[in-house]
């Protein structure tokens, strides 16, 4: 008897054992899953009614210009903030009241917040005025997980400056971007074009974060342990861009009213001075909250501001394609400097093609000063017929016609450069020819070209056929003391010969004394080198182009000028060119019947029932 109830103690105390053994385990388990597991669901409720964590936006990085005038700035803004997971929506009513705004606005922002995050501190207005944001402080003890902070939006201290399309502006991330990424959050702001999208990782710097002790109601009780677990952020980068901003403001200037695009470069380093296309935005009105009436005006202008013409247009260049084809003649030997051709007003190639030249005999340096189509389309002849369009397109392309040439902005485009798959894949497998390729060598037909890509042309012949690559920023200087020097490719174009350079200076040269560009182009104290051209329009008034750099022995600056739908580019688009040029070699403007004329110059608005004429533009 004594034994059977020694032994079902024995039992009774193992099952108790393996009880407490087996409730440890479970409360071990759980706290795992608390501690471990579930520590992000739980970690922040536990936190709820002591601590909150705000992240800390840095300042954005700050734009100059080659001078280390300051482009860009940043100016304080108010924001309100919200916690969800403290927040009482009975209180939206008093909320939408403080704030002066509908109910249902504030309930859509409150849901997209707690979208975003329950526990975590996010933006629920932000430019809130001074007024307001005061009257939210007071208040801010009935508004449990609401808050407010300081941050900035862009400023731009050169009053008259647009540099709309250089620049670019910022706008809110999406939900896309904000939620498949850790870098971004409810609110943010990222650069959508310009430099502001190129440089956004560099300018945007990285966040901090902060922990402030709170009360049951969600009020602000001050730094949690005095701010000694807080991570300061990291300022974002500045940029020194190479834009001049004297140049710029000329350029922007001259272009008002305007449909076209101003491009000048250092031609020995690719350095952009001035970079404008017409017509603009205001992109003090994208700085901070969108003007939403303006967004959508912006986006219906059938003129379209928003797009950088001087990157991402693809134009016929005309006669301004004229050097080239000279140096390519010249170096495949074709012709040399003495070449002379017979020019009876035309050229006949199964057809007749008509030349606004007089006709006469013309050398290389005459057929560039009078523009002669004729002598430009017996040398096409020549190259097409002895040595293939494809020659003809290399060549060109090494000069960074037809491709992306790297310039640190969005959206550049290649252009169009054919060769014979182009030409198979347009026309059909055996179905062009000659007079398909006849165009080509006037700077017409398939031809496209951007203002960018005819001022790098200029530049390459104007420094001694050297490829440079065109860029805006020439040192990002970070928060720690670093400077990091941008480091643009420059390399020799080997096929150019000094010799066969010189020819086409001094043809150029003659266009700007002698030539079509004599009129506005000629300065006397630069000597300017230039090509002027007239690129065929289906829809309505040819388009004016002119090239040139300056001056000619030494360029500093090289300059590509298109005005749409502006007729002869000797008076649409080369006095537009010379004075930027005189702007920058001397500093002032000393022409001001040019410059009052510039200013007053209509171009054609465009048609849609005008046809084009056949190839005889000339300037």
């Amino acid at each position: 008897m004594q034994y059977r109830k020694k032994n079902r103690s024995q039992i009774s105390i193992r099952v108790l054992q393996v009880g407490i053994i087996i409730l440890g385990l479970i409360m071990l388990g759980r706290l795992v899953q608390l501690q471990i597991i579930q520590h992000d669901r739980y970690g922040p409720l536990s936190r709820e009614n002591s601590l909150r964590q705000e992240i800390v936006n840095p300042a954005r990085g700050l734009i100059y210009d080659r001078h280390g005038n300051l482009l860009v700035d940043n100016e304080p803004i108010y924001t309100i903030t919200i916690t969800p997971a403290s927040y009482k929506e009975k209180n939206t009513p008093l909320l939408a009241d403080l704030l002066n705004m509908s109910v249902e606005d504030v309930k859509k922002r409150v849901k997209e917040t707690q979208a975003y995050s329950w526990y975590r501190s996010s933006r629920l207005f932000t430019e809130v005025d001074f007024r307001t944001f005061s009257i939210i402080q007071e208040n801010i003890w009935r508004l449990p997980g609401i808050g407010h902070q300081v941050e900035s939006k862009r400023e731009y201290p050169v009053d008259s400056l647009n540099a709309s399309h250089i620049l670019g502006y910022l706008r809110e991330v999406s939900k896309e971007e904000y939620l498949g990424t850790k870098n971004y959050h409810l609110g943010d702001k990222t650069g959508k074009s310009g430099l502001e999208m190129v440089y956004e990782d560099q300018l945007r710097g990285e966040l901090g974060t902060k922990y402030i002790k709170i009360n049951a109601m969600g009020q602000n009780l001050g730094p949690y342990r005095n701010g000694a677990i807080d991570e300061a952020p990291n300022k974002g980068a500045d940029l020194l861009t190479t834009i001049d901003t004297q140049l710029q403001l000329l350029a922007e200037d001259l272009l008002q009213d305007k449909v076209g695009a101003a491009v000048a470069l250092d031609p020995n380093s690719g350095e952009v001075l001035a970079l404008a296309s017409a017509p603009s935005y205001d992109i003090r009105k994208l700085s901070g909250r969108i003007d939403s009436t303006y967004w959508v005006n912006i986006n219906a202008d059938t003129t379209n501001p928003l797009y950088n013409r001087a990157i991402s247009s693809s134009q016929p260049p005309g006669s301004t394609f004229k050097p080239l084809m000279a140096l390519m003649g010249l170096n495949m030997g074709i012709i040399n400097p003495d070449t002379k051709i017979e020019n009876p007003g035309y050229y006949q190639r199964g057809r007749r093609y008509n030349d606004l030249a007089d006709p006469g005999t013309y050398d290389v340096g005459k057929a560039l000063q009078e523009s002669s189509n004729t002598f430009f389309f017996w040398l096409m002849d020549k190259i097409a017929t002895t040595k293939g369009i494809n020659r003809w397109h290399d060549l060109a392309s090494s000069l960074g016609l037809g491709q992306r040439n790297g310039i640190d902005l969005p959206n550049e485009t290649r252009g169009t450069l054919p060769d014979s798959s182009y030409l198979d894949r347009v026309l059909g497998e055996g179905k062009w020819g000659i007079g398909d390729q006849l165009s080509l060598g006037v700077g017409q037909g398939f031809l496209g070209a951007s203002p960018l890509q005819m001022a790098l042309v200029a530049s390459q012949i104007g420094n001694g056929g050297y490829r440079v690559q065109p860029h805006l920023v020439s040192a990002i200087s970070k928060s720690n003391g670093k400077e990091l020097r941008t480091a643009p490719q420059k390399k020799e174009i080997k096929w150019l010969s000094k010799q066969s350079l010189n020819t086409v200076k001094k043809g150029m040269r003659r266009v700007v004394t002698n030539g079509g560009a004599s009129t506005f182009a000629n300065l006397d104290s630069i000597k300017v080198a230039g090509k002027t051209g007239t690129a065929q329009n289906p829809h309505g008034q040819d388009h004016g182009w002119f090239i040139s750099f300056a001056p000619m022995d030494d360029p500093k600056i090289a300059v590509a000028v298109l005005v749409e739908n502006g007729g002869y580019g000797s008076v649409s688009a080369a006095p537009i060119a010379s004075l930027m040029i005189e702007q920058y070699l001397t500093g002032e403007l000393n022409r001001p019947y040019v410059y009052n004329y510039v200013k007053t110059f209509e171009p054609r608005k465009q048609t849609t029932d005008e046809e084009p004429e056949e190839i005889e533009t000339d300037d």
